[in-house]
């Protein structure tokens, strides 16, 4: 939250040598940091004192001490001392202290119980009254004998005590006897705001350090300052105290690029001769030598390789002490060491000891490397969502090679991405088991918390052409351990109705190799068809996910559906439902250089698709479907991408007519052209509207309608320019493709759309929302076309 600071732990040394005459006062520094909220001195001066009055004690260096009591020994028991005279002789004594002889009886008697203390009292105070001529207070004469007094309670462990007040007897007044008073003020209130003391901030010599520095000291000065947060004070004392705490901040910030020996020195000055006019607080900054690193020592046993902590401590003799350079440096170190084979390093203590003579600072950083290490076995404790063998499915790494911290890391966040934790932890174990090539075995130790295995998921969007789409899912996701889910899903949307049930098994086997048996049904009601549907399918996919995303993927599968689906007949020249029963293998593979599975700014993708498949209603009819996608992405400076896509498809040995509409090639959507609606490009049959009367001339029905047919090739091809700003971005893009009854593109009747979007950059990718119109609109076609989604359109 700040820059790095160096503070003065204290102490002083003299050292002798030929290199230097006399005796040489060092300095010893530590590093922290500058906080924003506060910079604590005087803690580290204490603890700096504590630790020197510790170090003192433990070399055997005298400390200064409170002179401790003298003990004088007793005298032997043989010894003759002379005769001590009492201070008061006894018969002195006697006579003083007078004698009891006549002193009252009642002092040898038996003390008076409690009951007749309270009675004779009571007796007492009844007689008094009596003799006065009152009248006894009711409560206060109990009957003779009795031990009820007050309270009337006559069997009591301890009487009441007697009543003198004869006002603690008397019932308390109503509280509507009461009167309340408001209280009065002897002045009025005042409305009038109170003053405040107005002044400006001058900061003197600050400005020669700020020009041999790399970091803006003016800049972290006026963020962190006190006495900026306001140009007013309550009083003088106020701006004072503000002064005072941002002389320590200077301090703080030049100590942190080196110049250890600043002085600044505090004063408030009138701006004017009017005493109206504001204060003004001065820092005066006289900022001393700037220390650089005269030597750099690393007290280590040796690595392998003999550079690996030198290579990584980017520190030089020379240069000026920084902290947040040093401290970047010792961060370097403690990661390179586990990424390198030693899981147990510990990066110590720095030492810093600053010559005020020569401006150098020597440098001493202890590290305990520890073993070096293998991976061993894997070892899991805990509320157990699986065991220690499907964690080895999970992890990237086998028994015997180098420990890597980033395999440890990975491992760890593949566990979590599992969803079934809790809380889950993953840590190296030192075994002490030789492993050769001095090296030993480090165990894996995973701690598991397994959490709930039930979710329940939903999600929405919108398209234009396919409307609102809202789905559902129950989840169990380790009903068959380890890792078998069963997902029960249903989708409701304008356009679409269906629901469906899946086993999936994730990690089946390997890492990101999932097995999926699914059984669905679902209702599709668009433009260019209507199909009532069931499908059963089996499918093996090897995926990228945001935490490894892979050069090859593949997938691999089959499926059997039957549906009854609404197409164009051109025989009555009109629609008819049509049965279809097919049946079907998928194969994929895909290549990915990309550096980013959501958002990719660099790289490029190839995926091909072929899906052998069969028609079952009338016999045993083959053909073939494929498929080629191709994108590249290119950065242009730090904020824009240059993007570009390319599709082609194709269908293979059967008619278009034969072919299941739900299974031709369509275009146009926001994940094809953008600029049409889904499904709306490609060949298209006009015929007369059914419900259509020419005698309703209020009617809106138009006399035909338009159909998209779908086809047997595909060509699309899309490129953006995308621009971002943050966490915000703006894209402009230009979409062409078309669909063809022919089985090859015939690259004739081009459609264009263009249109711009918008990006909001989160976690777990880009929100998009994109605008697009078609060019040369033609009838039917919507002006504009809105797409709502997640994820960059490609």
């Amino acid at each position: 939250m700040g820059n790095p600071l160096l503070h003065n732990a204290g102490g002083l040394r003299q050292e002798t040598g030929e290199r230097r005459i006399g005796a040489l006062a060092r300095r010893r520094r530590t590093l922290t940091r500058v906080s924003g909220i506060a910079l604590a001195f005087a803690t580290l001066v204490a603890a700096s004192a504590v630790e020197a009055q510790d170090t003192a004690a433990s070399q055997g260096t005298a400390q200064p001490t409170q002179p401790a009591p003298l003990e004088v020994p007793p005298p032997p028991p043989d010894a003759e001392l002379p005769a001590v005279e009492p201070v008061i002789p006894d018969a002195e004594f006697e006579a003083t202290v007078p004698a009891l002889d006549n002193a009252d009886a009642d002092l040898e008697g038996p003390l008076e119980s409690i009951e007749d203390f309270e009675r004779r009292v009571a007796a007492e105070q009844t007689a008094a009254a009596q003799q006065a001529g009152a009248a006894p207070t009711e409560g206060q004469t109990p009957p003779a004998g009795d031990a009820a007094l007050a309270d009337g309670d006559t069997q009591e462990v301890i009487g009441d005590a007697p009543i003198t007040d004869t006002a603690l007897t008397e019932p308390l007044p109503p509280l509507e006897s009461f009167q309340v008073e408001e209280v009065q003020f002897t002045e009025a209130e005042s409305d009038a705001e109170p003053v405040e003391v107005a002044y400006v901030v001058q900061v003197n010599g600050l400005e020669a350090v700020d020009d041999d520095s790399a970091a803006n000291l003016t800049a972290m000065f006026d963020d962190l300052s006190a006495l900026g947060e306001d140009d007013e004070a309550a009083n003088v004392a106020q701006i004072s105290a503000r002064l005072t705490e941002d002389s320590a901040l200077l301090k703080s910030i030049l100590a942190s690029e080196g110049w250890y020996d600043a002085a600044v020195t505090t004063r408030l000055d009138r701006t004017g001769e009017d005493n109206a006019a504001p204060l003004t607080a001065v820092l005066d900054v006289v900022p001393g030598q700037r220390y650089n690193f005269a030597s750099i020592n690393v007290n280590a046993t040796p690595t392998v390789p003999d550079d690996l902590i030198a290579s990584n401590l980017a520190l030089e003799v020379g240069q000026p002490i920084i902290a947040e350079r040093v401290q970047g440096a010792e961060a370097q170190v403690a990661v390179a060491l586990p990424e390198n084979g030693y899981p147990f390093a510990k990066v110590g203590q720095r030492d810093i000891l600053l010559d005020p003579e020569t401006g150098g600072g020597d440098y001493t950083l202890p590290i305990e490397v520890g073993p070096r290490s293998v991976f061993g076995g894997i070892r899991t404790t805990g509320n157990l969502a699986f065991d220690a063998e499907h964690i080895e499915v999970l992890s990237r790494f086998d028994r015997g090679e180098l420990y890597d911290s980033r395999m440890v890391d990975d491992l760890r966040q593949a566990l979590v991405a599992t969803g079934l934790f809790n809380t889950v932890a993953v840590s190296p174990e030192q075994t002490g088991e030789d492993a050769g090539n001095g090296t030993q075995y480090a165990t894996i130790l995973v701690d598991q918390d397994a959490g709930p295995p039930r979710t329940i998921a939903g999600s929405a969007g919108y398209g234009t052409g396919q409307g609102v789409r809202v789905e559902g899912s129950w989840t169990h996701r380790n009903l068959f351990p380890p890792e078998g889910a069963l997902i029960a899903n249903a989708v409701l949307g304008t356009r679409e109705q269906g629901a469906g049930v899946t086993f999936r098994r994730s990690n089946a086997g390997r890492r990101d190799r999932t097995f999926s048996l699914t059984a669905e049904a679902l209702h599709s009601d668009y433009d260019a068809f209507e199909a009532y549907t069931g499908r059963l399918a089996t499918l093996v996919t090897y995926d990228s996910t945001p935490i490894w995303q892979k050069r090859f993927t593949y997938a691999y599968g089959a499926q059997i559906l039957g549906s009854v689906e609404e197409d164009f007949d051109f025989s009555i020249n009109d629609l008819a439902d049509r049965t279809f029963f097919i049946g079907g293998l998928t194969g994929q593979a895909g290549f990915d250089t990309s550096d980013d599975l959501l958002n990719p700014t660099s790289g490029f993708r190839l995926t091909a698709l072929v899906e052998p498949e069969a028609s079952l209603q009338d016999g045993f009819d083959t053909y073939l479907r494929a498929r080629i996608d191709g994108s590249a992405y290119l950065p242009i400076g730090d904020s824009f991408v240059v993007a570009g896509r390319l599709r082609f498809g194709t269908i293979q040995g059967i008619d278009r007519f034969d072919l299941a509409p739900s299974r031709r090639f369509y275009a146009g959507g926001g994940g094809s052209v953008r600029g049409f609606g889904f499904q709306q490009l490609g060949p298209r049959v006009e015929y007369a509207n059914p419900d259509f009367d020419p005698t309703d001339e209020d009617s809106d029905e138009p006399e035909t309608l338009i159909r998209p047919i779908g086809g047997r090739s595909l060509v699309e091809g899309a490129a953006e320019v995308r621009y971002r700003f943050g966490n915000f971005g703006v894209v402009g893009f230009v979409d062409a493709g078309q669909v063809y009854t022919e089985t090859y593109p015939t690259f004739d009747d081009i459609r264009i759309g263009v249109g711009v979007g918008a990006r909001y950059y989160t976690n777990f990718g880009p929100l998009r929302v994109d605008i697009a119109t078609p060019m040369a609109r033609r009838r039917g076609e919507s002006r504009l076309n809105l797409y709502i989604s997640i994820g960059q359109a490609f």
